[in-house]
């Protein structure tokens, strides 16, 4: 659902606790002609009153704040008056827990609030800040259910046979951003136990992906981590790309292993899905298959091509389950899509490719009757 419609300002509500940090967002989105600070609260009492009036299209929320705190407040509105919200978080391991479940509970998306000096660190992120509130006036917000009704995705059938066989040797790739952290876990939730190695690259920050990987381990029958620099690709196991770092694929021997590096920001991202995307196109060919899912930007699109290209089975999730329709969108333009899914069939989709008919020939997936996928 997008709030702002087309030809007038993104109206932008700031609610922190610290006057200096609502006049530095203040300042700095008021710097973009796109967007119009309609106003300020110091909590969320203060922000219910100026939601009403105001009628903001986005929301930027401080997580910890006196008299109520974030989650709570954001858990409230998401069921009562569900809109875009930006969380802004601190760059601690508590902060990123709390962010996480921030968008657990419908946040389209966070930005790291800096720990040293806060108003030049803030001016530094204003680019970041201000791509992702026009990202949130874009997203599409849906109605969080009740706890108590909320089940998580149900595995896919484990693989058997002949298609465990054939699935074996092969990687899934998956690429994501905005809106990706909650889009991971509905996919990985549905993986069985037996499903090929897992390879991921989500737009995060450092410090960030640990407990997300943490997270995701503890709710999925697949094991889940922060890859290292050398981990082994297994079945079973996902490598989530750790924050800062790019992450590539290598062949190891008979296996796949994968290489975690600093290097310069790719796309304007350190990890980058491209560089995911590329290494694999190199060495996977087509024993890999790839999905890219929810995101602003084009990070990936290219990558997917190239997969594709090599031999590799590809799909992108559709505009109606995306948070924000960005890097799916670019890849389908590009032809590096084969198909597009749902996000409730996003891990099918790829069980099944991981599990076709077709064997490997050098870097090509070949068809039974001898023809080039």
């Amino acid at each position: 659902m997008a709030t702002a419609p087309l030809g007038r300002k993104i109206r932008v509500l700031v609610v922190d606790d610290s006057a200096l940090m609502r006049q530095l967002l203040t300042d700095l989105l008021s710097h973009d002609p796109a967007i119009q600070v309609v106003g300020a609260a110091p909590d969320p009492y203060a922000a219910v009153e100026k939601i009403k009036r105001l009628a903001p299209d986005v929301l930027t929320l401080d997580v910890e704040m006196p008299r109520m705190d974030g989650l709570t407040f954001l858990d409230k509105l998401m069921r009562a008056h569900p809109m875009p919200v930006l969380m802004v978080s601190s760059l601690t391991r508590r902060g990123a827990e709390t962010t996480l479940r921030a968008l657990e509970l419908g946040a389209v998306d966070f930005v790291a609030k800096p720990t040293i000096d806060l108003k030049s660190g803030t001016l530094d992120l204003a680019g970041e800040i201000v791509a992702k509130v026009k990202a949130a006036a874009r997203a599409r917000v849906k109605v969080k259910p009740h706890a108590a009704s909320a089940a998580p995705a149900a595995p896919v059938a484990s693989l058997r046979g002949e298609a465990l066989i054939r699935s074996t040797h092969k990687v899934i790739a998956i690429g994501a951003s905005t809106g990706g952290t909650e889009a991971l876990r509905e996919v990985l939730e549905a993986m069985p136990c037996d499903a090929p190695g897992i390879v991921i690259v989500q737009h995060m920050p450092a410090r960030f992906t640990e407990s997300f990987a943490q997270r995701l381990d503890g709710l999925c029958q697949i094991r889940v981590h922060e890859a290292k620099d050398g981990d082994h690709v297994l079945p079973g196991h996902a490598l989530i790309a750790p924050g800062d770092f790019h992450m590539s694929l290598q062949r190891s021997g008979a296996t796949y292993a994968v290489r975690v590096t600093s290097g310069d920001p790719v796309n304007r991202h350190r990890p980058s899905v491209d560089v995911l995307f590329d290494s694999c196109a190199h060495y996977l060919g087509g024993n890999a298959v790839a999905a890219i899912l929810t995101g602003m930007g084009a990070d990936g699109a290219r990558g997917l091509l190239a997969m594709r290209n090599a031999g590799a089975r590809t799909v992108a999730q559709d505009e109606a389950s995306c948070v924000v329709f960005g890097m799916p969108k670019e890849a389908i333009a590009l032809g590096g899509a084969e198909c597009v899914e749902p996000l409730d069939r996003i891990a099918a989709t790829l069980l099944r490719m991981a599990a076709s008919d077709g064997f490997v020939l050098g870097q090509r997936s070949v068809s039974p009757g001898g023809a080039a996928a």
